[in-house]
């Protein structure tokens, strides 16, 4: 990604008007007329704006009326078409929308405008007769109040596209889980029973937080996290559990996240111990069942140490799967690695891939933004200085081997070991 983008400023009038006045035969076409696109920007209207070098290069308006949305215009320079820009700018642009509590985000294109594949895409809905695409955002009035009681929100549609590497853990949550919650009906006439609840396992940092987040952002579900610290903090944790998904059960479809579960469901201890947490643990195996009852619910734990948790929470009764995510072999530390350098030709993947064995993708992204500030901090440092024989902005290879060597691996061989031991004894797919 080679671009940032903003909120639309006062300053940027000029070059947007002139991106909208010069892409208009592009196929980036508008029932909305300049004049008007004018109108929302001067009466600031949610628009996003992308950069390049400082350079206005792409822009995306809506206007508000009511409950619904209306995406107006989508203009990109046509050196930048084809990149992923239009998808970028009209996530950020539905972010804006959905915060002003819009219920349907509507875009009407003319009949034979090329952006129309790429709303399909993004999970919009082409109404008959005319070429308008509608996006529903559900939860509004007392759903949406209750969400945000909840701590739970929706996250933007394009998390799940954007997990890099972790290819064969990808593919099989996807088959095993959002595909059968997508299509429930063509899973049943297969006899396939949508999950309702499922454990992620496997040493801190290999990204269960990021999978659980990309299920809900691919199935459009709002997510909602329990912390059981959070929980904690109102005194009786077992309360506060049961009083958490009684709430929960309100809301007509949801996703719920808990990290780090065997904080409120580990072994218990016989005889029980006054005070601890084996009240909690049989609380939250009465909950499960009453989640499982009902459609369009999932329960994503997630847990560092699987072997800690008690035996009744991981049965089939409870969980449908029990999924390992462990470190990225070669092929995905490639991916994430090319994700982070963005292609740049004077970065040798493979040799960062070599020097980066064991490491989970928040090593690899902590690693990969401590070479950044390298860079930013050395062109800091030469501004003013004379610009003959300099590198490419940004960072080469040096810098991330040297982040990556001042890096120490969240895991280690004896947690891989132990690793693989869980999966043998405990993992079900």
């Amino acid at each position: 990604m080679n671009w940032l983008i903003h909120d639309y400023r006062e300053s940027d009038l000029a070059a947007v008007v002139h991106l909208i006045d010069t892409t208009a035969g592009l196929g980036q076409e508008s029932v909305f007329s300049l004049a008007e696109c004018i109108g929302a920007l001067t009466s600031r209207q949610p628009a996003v704006v992308a950069v390049h070098q400082g350079v206005p290069i792409g822009a995306a308006l809506a206007c508000v009326a009511g409950e619904r949305g209306w995406v107006m215009r989508i203009a990109i320079a046509s050196a930048w078409r084809g990149r992923g820009l239009a998808s970028a700018l009209l996530v950020e642009l539905e972010r804006r929308l959905v915060a002003a509590r819009v219920g349907r985000i509507a875009y009407v294109l003319p009949e034979e405008d090329l952006f129309g594949e790429g709303l399909l895409n993004a999970g919009y809905t082409r109404r008959p007769a005319v070429a308008y695409f509608e996006k529903v955002e559900p939860l509004h009035g007392p759903a949406a109040s209750l969400l945000d009681d909840l701590g739970g929100r929706f996250l933007p549609s394009d998390l799940w596209a954007k997990v890099a590497g972790m290819e064969a853990e990808k593919d099989l949550i996807e088959r095993r889980i959002v595909l059968p919650l997508a299509e429930p009906e063509r899973a049943t006439r297969h006899g396939v029973r949508p999950p309702r609840a499922v454990a992620l396992f496997g040493p801190p940092g290999t990204g269960k937080t990021t999978f659980a987040r990309g299920i809900a952002s691919k199935l459009g579900w709002p997510f909602v996290e329990l912390l059981p610290s959070r929980l904690a903090d109102e005194g009786n944790l077992a309360a506060a559990l049961r009083s958490a998904f009684a709430r929960i059960a309100e809301l007509e479809r949801v996703l719920v996240f808990i990290d780090e579960v065997e904080e409120i469901a580990p072994v218990r201890t016989e005889p029980a111990q006054p005070g601890g947490m084996h009240g909690v643990t049989n609380e939250l195996l009465k909950l499960i069942p009453g989640f499982r009852e009902r459609d369009e619910r999932l329960l994503v734990c997630a847990t560092n140490s699987i072997r800690s948790l008690d035996p009744a929470f991981l049965r089939p009764g409870r969980f449908d799967y029990l999924i390992p995510i462990g470190t990225p072999d070669t092929a995905a530390r490639n991916a994430i690695w090319s994700r982070y350098t963005d292609g740049r030709s004077d970065v040798d993947v493979a040799v960062l891939v070599a020097a980066s064995e064991l490491f989970t993708p928040a090593d690899i992204e902590h690693a990969a933004r401590s070479a950044a500030q390298a860079a930013f901090e050395r062109d800091l440092e030469t501004v003013g200085a004379a610009t003959a024989g300099q590198r490419l902005p940004g960072a080469g290879t040096e810098d991330y081997l040297a982040a990556i060597a001042q890096c120490r691996p969240t895991v280690t061989p004896a947690m891989i070991d132990q690793f693989g031991a869980d999966i043998t004894a405990h993992a079900r797919f």
